[in-house]
């Protein structure tokens, strides 16, 4: 439920969690530079931390994995507004890479040879299209290692600065879940697991770019599910969506959830006591097809107690996460503090004010606000994207598996596909 997640957030303050999001959320890979700052050419450097260089070079290049190359609409204004959001999250992701270092966090060579090796794997692409899809983001092989190398350095830090917070006492677990009754109801729903197949040409490895391929591929996927191949097996070599990570796990699903992902009439399908469980239906949803296993239904609302499977263990990590978040959010802004930071985009932007205009290239239609979990799991984007960041764990989001430049930041989390994120009493 998501009256859940609302309620264990407010255990934290509101700044911390913006620290928090804004170096989880949003710290890309770059290949800064570590030499000292001598005479500063401004449209070279972005900005210093404690003397060592953040290039402007980063920056653009953060950005276009961020707008996926939609930078090219923005208005001189915007542009100057997201290079500065972009900007100070490597500043952020530079402060929490010096700590590291003085932690002793950061990662062998061996270990980031091996990090590389498993987002290959994971990527399930060619050696030929990851090294292609890496320079397309703007990486060499250099700045690819040094990507990693700092998420893991980072993620190593964060996990020994909150190694120190304790299990919740029962006592306390027990109390959270009296003062918060109403948020531990199952509501009628069900589980779904998908293999979507997507029309449009979505990137690489997409084998469908129409109508009548999208077609065919899901007819042969469903002939295969009928000689009695595993579903979650072929999520995994054929679905054209981030959920193909889970083996196609889309999560728990209200029935209000379903109407609003799928429609009035496949929901009805879903809830229908004489579709078994384990049955196979399809359906259209934002312009793709869906082939859906259904794994479990709820037929009514169901009130959770600390007895049912896995409710008290739900509250534990969520009181432990939210401290996690808060104290490293609290360690961040310490850090910050510490840190000599000379933001010379900022200073440039303060000195000149009306150079920036508002109007936009023309021809150039409204761009979509940065994205960080795109849909497609490009090996830069899964670089150094560790899988123990304490960020959003109890949200009930599946795994993100593409967060777009977010080379060398812990990972973050995102709704699996098109389906809203549901609460730990929906699991």
């Amino acid at each position: 439920m998501a009256k859940v997640q609302k309620i264990s957030k407010r255990l934290i303050a509101a700044t911390a969690l913006a620290a928090f999001a804004a170096f989880l959320g949003a710290c890309t890979g770059s290949g800064s530079s570590s030499n000292s700052v001598g005479g500063v050419d401004p449209n070279e450097t972005a900005a210093t931390v404690n003397g060592k260089v953040i290039k402007m070079e980063d920056v653009d290049r953060a950005m276009k994995q961020q707008t996926q190359g939609q930078e090219t609409r923005f208005s001189p204004l915007e542009l100057a507004g997201a290079r500065l959001q972009v900007l100070q999250s490597l500043i952020e992701q530079e402060v929490m890479y010096q700590k590291a270092e003085k932690e002793g966090t950061v990662p062998s060579d061996d270990d980031v040879t091996a990090e590389i090796n498993k987002r290959k794997v994971d990527s399930k692409l060619s050696a030929e299209a990851f090294d292609k899809q890496t320079k397309q983001a703007g990486f060499d092989e250099a700045s690819f290692r040094e990507s990693i190398k700092k998420g893991l350095a980072i993620q190593k830090l964060v996990d020994k600065v909150t190694g120190k917070i304790e299990a919740p006492k029962d006592q306390e677990i027990q109390d959270f879940y009296n003062g918060n009754k109403d948020a531990f109801v199952k509501r009628k729903g069900v589980k779904l697991a998908a293999i979507v197949i997507d029309p449009s040409n979505s990137g690489e490895g997409d084998t469908t770019t129409d109508e009548q391929s999208s077609v065919l591929k899901a007819n042969e996927v469903i002939g295969k599910l009928k000689t009695g191949q595993d579903f979650a097996q072929l999520a995994r070599e054929s679905s054209e969506d981030q959920s193909k990570f889970q083996g196609g796990d889309l999560g728990y699903l209200t029935e209000d959830d379903l109407k609003q992902a799928f429609g009035e009439q496949t929901a009805a399908g879903l809830m229908n006591p004489q579709l078994q469980i384990g049955g196979i239906v399809t359906a259209r949803s934002q312009g793709k097809l869906f082939i859906i296993k259904l794994q479990e239904r709820s037929d009514k609302d169901e009130a959770l107690t600390l007895d049912s499977p896995g409710v008290r263990q739900q509250v534990a990590d969520a009181l432990v996460n939210n401290r996690k978040q808060l104290l490293t959010a609290s360690y961040q802004a310490i850090a910050m503090n510490e840190a000599k930071i000379e933001n010379y985009l900022a200073k440039k932007v303060v000195d000149n004010p009306n150079e920036l205009s508002g109007a936009r290239p023309a021809g150039a239609a409204t761009p979509a606000a940065a994205n960080t979990n795109t849909p497609e799991a490009t090996p830069a984007n899964t670089a150094a994207n560790t899988n123990a960041a304490p960020a959003n764990t109890t949200s009930g989001a599946k795994p993100a598996a593409t967060p777009a430049a977010t080379a060398a930041r812990p990972a973050a989390t995102r709704p699996a596909a098109n389906a809203p994120a549901t609460s730990p009493a929906n699991k």
